[in-house]
């Protein structure tokens, strides 16, 4: 990439005082979907006091950068405790299979004396804009390829009989550094539904890049595809936003430094900055991203400046 991002500041963060028992506080993983002209609908993932995370959302005005609605409720809650979302729901982003919207998240389950974990599971979007749980049981479960822990699921349809889904899979909760080796892998699918696991999409490097998270891809600049993500380094330095780039959506290579984006001197992404979602509006590339504390510091926009 050629170019960089330009900040155009903080979007939303919650009150303080929270909307909502289930949206007491962080605006993570910000998701836009379009409603009309230049007004998004941006889902987020928000904790109750037990740090269980639901889906909240806000309408938001892009060009303007003004808040149009503020949802009180939220348009879904985490799970039952059985459940493999019962600790909590983080969104990754849409896609569509024959007209049908489905929202794509990771469901967390923190069970009594054991690590937490992750698997993939799926919301159908209504023609509200209302979401439903597609299914109790995961799209991607831990299985012999992933047998640890999954996460931020992003699905891509490449072709019109060909999906890709680039995801987080869990290699070890402690890599030697006190850090997990946690890759970005991606699986295929002819129909969008049953997913075949491809194995390693973005290679890591320890102490360098080791635990990724949030997959973010575009493929609309005509020089193959472009991926944005979180990562950590390992070496105690918080959430910064990575890049790669791959020509054909399978091989992939490393180029953090030009990810074109970083933490600012002060102010509420001055810590860390994490959760990418890439995404064009009229003929602009956008970035939504959090900020500070995983998202308590709530969501902002940046454009691209330069083409790649």
């Amino acid at each position: 990439m050629t170019g960089h991002w330009k900040k155009l500041g903080l979007l939303y963060h919650l009150p303080e005082d929270g909307l909502h028992s289930k949206l007491r506080s962080h605006t993570a993983n910000p998701l836009p979907v379009w409603i009309e002209a230049d007004i998004y609908r941006v889902y987020f993932s928000s904790r109750d006091a037990h740090h269980r995370s639901s889906v909240g959302a806000v309408d938001i005005d892009i060009v303007q950068r003004k808040v149009i609605k503020t949802h009180a409720e939220p348009f879904f809650t985490h799970g039952p405790e059985s459940s493999f979302y019962a600790d909590g729901v983080s969104i990754g982003n849409c896609y569509e299979v024959n007209g049908t919207r489905y929202l794509c998240f990771m469901g967390w389950q923190n069970p009594p004396g054991e690590h937490w974990r992750g698997e993939i599971g799926r919301l159908i979007v209504n023609p509200d804009f209302s979401l439903e749980l597609d299914s109790d049981t995961p799209l991607m479960g831990i299985d012999n390829h992933d047998p640890i822990s999954l996460s931020y699921p992003w699905v891509q349809q490449v072709s019109s009989e060909n999906y890709h889904m680039w995801y987080g899979s869990t290699l070890d909760w402690n890599a030697g550094n006190g850090e997990m080796l946690h890759v970005i892998k991606y699986a295929t699918s002819t129909n969008g539904h049953e997913w075949k696991r491809q194995g390693l999409a973005v290679p890591y490097q320890m102490n360098l890049a080791q635990a990724f998270s949030r997959p973010t891809v575009l493929d609309t600049l005509d020089s193959g595809y472009h991926m944005w993500f979180s990562y950590r380094s390992g070496l105690g330095k918080p959430y910064r936003i990575g890049y790669a780039t791959s020509k054909d959506a399978i091989h992939w290579l490393l180029a953090l430094d030009q990810a074109g984006i970083d933490v600012a001197q002060t102010g509420w992404d001055a810590h860390m900055i994490e959760y990418p979602y890439v995404f064009e509006h009229k003929q602009h590339v956008y970035m939504l991203y959090n900020g500070n504390e995983y998202g308590k510091s709530g969501f902002g926009l940046a454009m691209l400046q330069a083409a790649f």
